[in-house]
């Protein structure tokens, strides 16, 4: 069963940012049920399908299929729950990892993550100056439930 292992991290600071403007992803959810997400995904001219399953601490069952793309802008419009997430995401490399930092726009602006994908949960993880604490396992992260409850929204 193919797998995803990743961990979450709030950021200290922004000594991560590198040149370029990094990518931009649409995306938005046709299920977040705890059971499972159902997500579409445009980036760029790709889009793509992906199923998850439910979380286990830093590991959950992942299958993903490239889409066309004007068939995801489609669904993105017409199927998908909003607001949609968007984002710009960064790849960043630091001793021998690439950490994938996500700026968010729209509803979440002002929320960015850094993650991580690991080949084994176990996987130890040399941690940069600029990541903070870490978000794994709380859902509130979870970029589907950022759809029904976007950062702006959140009260500290």
């Amino acid at each position: 069963m193919p797998q995803e292992i990743e961990r979450k991290f709030l950021l200290k600071n922004d000594s991560w940012r590198v040149e370029g403007s990094g990518t931009l992803y649409r995306q938005g959810y046709l299920s977040t049920v705890s059971e499972r997400t159902v997500r579409i995904r445009l980036i760029n001219d790709q889009g793509f399908l992906t199923i998850k399953g439910i979380p286990v601490g830093a590991r959950r069952a992942e299958y993903e299929y490239e889409i066309p793309a004007g068939e995801a802008s489609e669904m993105l419009d017409n199927l998908c729950e909003h607001p949609l997430i968007e984002k710009t995401r960064y790849r960043v490399e630091y001793q021998d990892m690439v950490w994938e930092i996500d700026e968010f726009k729209g509803d979440n602006a002002g929320l960015n993550i850094a993650e991580v994908e690991l080949e084994d949960e176990n996987q130890a993880v040399h941690m940069p100056d600029w990541v903070g604490e870490e978000v794994t396992g709380d859902p509130r992260y979870y970029n589907a439930n950022l759809t029904a409850n976007p950062y702006s929204q959140w009260r500290e």
